[in-house]
């Protein structure tokens, strides 16, 4: 699988609107973060994890071919903000999106024109499924795995696909979702600064969750800009944990 980071950036993105701190006024490409989303592709298969209101910008560099599956961790804007550019993905028929049933709900109530039955012309053919932790399904030839997490108090998806596994907006865990990611290759996680959060990890706190699961590589996402520069950061963080930065490409096996 080919892995890449369209977005790293928290829910304001960096830079932020009105600020003027070193890490916003930053001329390194890898401090401009756009709203979290990650692609997974193989040969046959395309899959997008969050569609975040960046979007359009993230997907316009890359070839324009289907999307098989979108998968939603939840339904804060900076996740699903980019539902509506879909539309032009409706060549390849409908696009299938998976999401917990709250999640869905949400979306039915934000975005009413795309699930009435009589749709305006040109609106996206989207195809809402529920799904549930730990009940697997197929996309193509990859096996996913809804995991949930905890946003403060509430449940979220993070989602493994193959050996990788996708976790943002995370400040907890219980224990018994562990048992989903182990034997991973690649861990893609929420780290969004060094003060703690009532509802995100800190980058601490994601290097500590990392090492408890013993993975290889540890990339984190959902960053902010009250953290240092990407260059500084990224020589502080242990071993088998690096940022994240848009553009990233990496490869990890499929299952």
């Amino acid at each position: 699988m080919k892995i890449t980071f369209l977005g790293t950036g928290t829910s304001t993105g960096v830079p932020q609107i009105g600020c003027s701190c070193k890490v916003c006024r930053s001329t390194d490409a890898r401090d401009k973060r756009l709203r979290t989303s990650v692609l997974v592709e193989t040969e046959q298969t395309r899959i997008l994890l969050d569609c975040g209101p960046d979007f359009r910008q993230q997907i316009l560099p890359l070839d324009f071919r289907r999307i098989d599956a979108v998968l939603l961790t939840h339904e804060h804007y900076d996740h699903v903000g980019g539902i509506d550019d879909l539309r032009p993905f409706g060549v390849f028929g409908d696009v299938q999106l998976y999401a917990s049933e709250r999640t869905g709900g949400q979306l039915r109530q934000s975005l009413p024109y795309c699930f009435v039955e009589h749709k305006y012309p040109g609106v996206p053919q989207l195809r809402l499924h529920a799904v549930r932790p730990h009940e697997a399904f197929r996309v193509g030839e990859l096996q996913v795995t809804p995991i949930e997490v905890m946003h403060a108090r509430l449940p979220i998806l993070g989602y493994r696909v193959g050996r990788m596994a996708y976790i943002t907006d995370m400040k907890t865990i219980a224990d018994s979702e562990l048992d989903y990611l182990q034997g991973l290759d690649l861990l893609i996680l929420n780290g969004l600064r060094h003060e703690p959060h009532y509802s995100h990890q800190t980058i601490e706190e994601a290097c500590a969750f990392a090492r408890r699961l013993c993975v290889p590589r540890t990339y984190l996402i959902h960053m902010g800009h009250h953290i240092d520069l990407h260059a500084v950061e990224d020589d502080r963080l242990p071993e088998g944990v690096r940022m994240a930065y848009d553009g990233l490409v990496v490869d990890v096996e499929g299952e």
